[in-house]
Parts: C-alpha cells; structure tokens; sequence
C-alpha cells in the first residue's frame, strides 16, 4: 500500500512543480511578509508589526512554522526577508516558496498513508469479485487527497500550507481512529495553533473525545454509564491540549502580548462576508435582501437614496455593510446560528459516537455549520468539508453520494479565485480530470450497491442531482464567456461572481442537508470506548 502512495506523491509532486510558474495571488505577498518579519524581528514585535498591510493573523505556531522556513529561504535570495520590501517576488522567492509548499505537502502525504492502514479490509464478496489495484479504497483514497483539485488551486497556484495544516488534521484523525488517543489529542492542538480555523471542528473533537476516552463505559441501552467517568484521563487529555497551547501562547502571554495577539487572530470587522462571497446562507441571504430592496425602489416602498448611505454589498470589497430590508447581521448572531446548527450532530455524536466513522461524520458536520452561518467565511474553507468526506466517501455509499455532489459544487466554487487567462485551461482541465476520477471510482468502490433510477443519471447520483451537477456547465459558460462578450465586465463586474456564489449555496446547503439526515438516521451503534489508560 505504501508503495503506490508514494508514488501517487511523486506524480503530483511532478505536477505541482510545472504549476511554479503560474499566477500568484495576494496571499504570496502575505507569507513572504511573514517569512520577513519573523527574520527580521524579534518574537516581541511579530505580533506588532504593520509596515505591511498583510499582518500577522495565525497563532504562534504558524509565526514560528514561517521563522523556520525563513533560516531556509536565506539561502535563495536575503532581499525577500526584508520586512520593507514590499511585494518583492524574485525568481528565486517565487522558487523558494512554492517548493516550501510542495515539501510540506509530504505531511498530508505521511498521514494519508497513516489513514489507509486502518480502513477496513474489502469483503470476501468484493475479494471474489477482483477488486484489485485501482479499485481498492486504499488507492482511490490516496488520489482523492494527495491530488485534491481543491488544494492544487489553492495551495500550488493561489497559494497557501492548507496540505501541511489537513495533513496534522488527518495525522489526529488517524491517531484517534487507532486507539491512539492522546496522541490524536496533540496532533489536533497543535494543528489548532497552527490556523485557528480549525476551531470550527473542535466540538467534535471535545464531545467524542469525552464521550469516548473520559467516560469508559456504556449502559446496556448504549447510553452513558455516568459512573464509569474517569477523573484521571480527563486529567490527562487535558494536560495535553493545556500544554501545547501553554508552549504556543506563553512567551506573548509573558509579554503582556496575549490582547494583541487575540485581536490579530479575531478581527470582527472584516464584515460579514468575504471579497467573493463563499456559497453559504448568507449569500442566500445577501441577495434576497438586494431583490427585496430592488421591488422595495420599483414599488416606492424603499428610498433609492438609502442605497447611497450604506456601502454596496455588491462591491467586492472587504468591508461591513448594513442590509437594506432585512435586519443586518451581527457577529453574534452568526455564532449562535453555527452553534444551533452543530447541536443536533454533537448530540448524536454523544449518544451514538459509532466508532471513528460517527467521529470523522461529525468533524464534517460541525465543518458544514461554520460555513454555512460563520462570520466572513472564506470561499477556501469549503476544504474543511470536503477532506474529512472523502475519508467517509470509499466506506459508505450514501456518503459517497454526498462527498459527490459536495466536491464537484465545491471544487467549482474556487473557479473565481484563478481569473487570469493563462490559469483558465488549467483549472477546468484539472477540474474535469479529478471530477471524472472521483466519479468513476466512487462508482467502481460502490459497484455492488443496486441503483433502481431509471433516467440517465451520473454513477451515484439521482436525475435531479445530475441535473443540479449539469447546470454548472452553461453556467460557467455565462460567467467566463459569454458574460465578458456581452459587454457587462464593467457595468456588472460583480455578477458572475454572485451568480457562482448562490448556485454553489444551494449544492452546498443542500449536501450539509442530506449528510444530517444520513447521520441522524443512523443510531444504536456500539459504542467503542478507548483501551489506553
């Protein structure tokens, strides 16, 4: 099994570097920043600094992840470590820093290897029926991750560490599905002090791991036996987690830094949505609010001068904004909305963890409610969701119909990050390479489940979910040809953008949606409480 990973790795690792020459966004500029900064200052001023305008923002881990690589990127060109050389990108920076991407790749890779040793063994009946070679879950796994369309773009082109960060998510995932509990436990607190995003999953985290771990036993019903609570291992799960964040936040913490540090990780008036709005409720809600707004002008029931006192929220701008008929939306709000949303999953969680599946299921929802209602969610962060359902994806049919439907919306919804021409080709073939694989093998993996739909149909998926799937051809067909051709690039500069936003909300709604349902229908699994001690 190890043999072919690496293999897949070498493959991919071959792609990612003829992507070095591609286009680069904002973000290049952010790390090569951090790269300078934590070069050049010393640890007190890391959180301080503004010289640019893309400040520190990730917790301490990551600040030293970048110090480390700056002791390495010394090598290849000094000028980029100057905090005051702003926007420097020499061929040896642009070198240095996608080959630090690719190379930190190898954790997620390590993990992903991790990972398919504990998938269970194909039945007798799949045996006999000649799954081999590309068709073991093993293998289809290892594409779906290490070559994930999402994490190609975002990472090799658009750039960003999101292989690094997903691989010490896995790396816990796995750790845990092992009976390695605390070890999980680490991993996870470490990653969490590498990108406080990660946060959105925690209550999963917190609740199987309580469940599991602190209490040792269940009553014959299933439920919780209250009595078996161990004092001891709580103890020491928590001197884990308390210890790796005491390592991270202690020096600033020591230093008087720790509001400053806090403001940088949790800026609340970035608004409540992002440049490009991600596909999630409130971009649902955003246009319901502008189409309220237009028939409030055409009736005389709303002012077109309010229009002139609030800032557009179709502007494609970072900002706050105040709705014009349905109330604005403060930060609060979208916390409580989240938290309502997780509650259900993290119930059933407790009630039936079901084993590392119910635990990884519940990653995925508590991942789905924070981008469906969070504050300023980014379009990016629909990976959160996507990675850990690929895991569920080769075990489950239901699930791979899910992860289905959820990818190839999702995937499509990062299309507005690569705008530039030369990327063009490259992110619509990459995208119908890996969606074609993704339904092929999911297909292949899931080939004894009889399908009774008789309209011609994608493999898995329903004639409506085909038809939803579909309608994303005209309509990146509209945004990316016909919209330009038309003359409207000036007058409706942000059209396409809201269009892709809002067809993508309804998918990925709708994927959340049918996930709770196969997940609240599941119940009376055994729980299996953890051997360590």
């Amino acid at each position: 099994m190890a043999a072919y990973i690496w293999v897949v790795v070498a493959c991919i690792s071959t792609l990612k570097c003829l992507l070095i020459p591609s286009y680069r966004s904002t973000d290049f500029e952010v790390h090569r920043n951090w790269l300078a900064l934590t070069h050049s200052l010393p640890v007190s001023k890391w959180y301080f600094e503004d010289t640019s305008e893309w400040t520190l923002d990730y917790p301490p881990f990551f600040a030293w992840f970048e110090y480390v690589l700056s002791q390495v990127a010394v090598f290849f060109d000094p000028e980029m470590l100057k905090v005051d050389n702003l926007g420097y990108a020499s061929a040896a920076t642009v070198l240095f820093q996608r080959l630090s991407v690719i190379v930190t790749d190898l954790v997620l890779a390590y993990a992903v290897k991790e990972f398919c040793l504990t998938l269970p063994k194909p039945s007798i009946y799949r045996r006999e029926e000649g799954m081999r070679g590309w068709s073991q879950p093993g293998f289809i796994l290892s594409i779906l991750l290490i070559a994930n369309f999402g994490l190609l773009i975002v990472d090799h082109i658009h750039f960003q560490y999101n292989g690094f960060l997903f691989g010490l998510m896995l790396l816990s995932i796995t750790r845990i599905c092992q009976d390695r509990t605390l070890e999980g436990a680490f991993w996870f607190a470490v990653l969490l002090n590498f990108k406080h995003i990660y946060v959105y999953v925690a209550p999963a985290y917190f609740i199987y791991l309580l469940r599991t771990y602190c209490f040792t036993a269940s009553n014959k019903d299933g439920g919780v036996k209250w009595t078996s609570f161990s004092l001891v291992r709580l103890i020491c799960l928590g001197s884990v987690v308390v210890s790796v964040c005491a390592l991270s936040f202690g020096p600033f913490i020591a230093m008087g830094q720790l509001p400053q540090v806090l403001s940088r990780l949790f800026p609340f008036k970035r608004g409540l949505c992002h440049a490009y709005w991600a596909p999630n409720f409130w971009a649902l809600y955003n246009v319901a609010d502008k189409a309220l707004t237009i028939i409030g002008i055409k009736s005389g029931v709303v002012s077109g001068d309010i229009l002139k006192q609030k800032a557009s929220m179709t502007a494609g701008l970072v900002q706050e904004f105040e709705h014009t008929v349905l109330p604005s939306v403060p930060p609060i709000a979208t916390f409580v909305m989240t938290g309502l949303s997780m509650m259900p999953s993290l119930l059933h969680l407790w009630r039936y963890p079901g084993g590392p599946n119910g635990f990884i299921r519940s990653i995925t929802l508590c991942a789905f409610s924070s981008f469906i209602f969070g504050w300023h969610v980014h379009e990016k962060a629909v990976l959160l969701m996507i990675v850990p359902l690929s895991l569920l994806a080769v075990q489950s049919f239901k699930d791979a119909q899910v992860f289905l439907l959820l990818s190839t919306v999702g995937h499509f919804s990062l299309f507005p990050l690569l705008f530039t021409p030369a990327e063009t080709p490259i992110k619509v073939c990459l995208m119908i390479v890996y969606t074609c694989f993704c339904f092929l093998c999911m297909e292949s993996c899931h080939r004894s489940i009889k399908q009774s739909f008789s309209l011609p149909y994608l493999p898995l998926l329903n004639p409506i979910d085909t038809m939803y799937i579909v309608g994303l051809v005209p309509l990146y067909v509209y945004c990316d040809i016909m919209h330009p051709l038309l003359g409207l690039s000036e007058q409706l500069a942000f059209l396409p953008l809201l269009l892709i936003s809002v067809y993508c909300s309804v998918g990925v709604i709708y994927s959340w949606l049918r996930l709770y349902s196969n997940t609240l229908k599941r119940g009376g699994v055994k729980v299996e409480h953890s051997k360590q001690d």
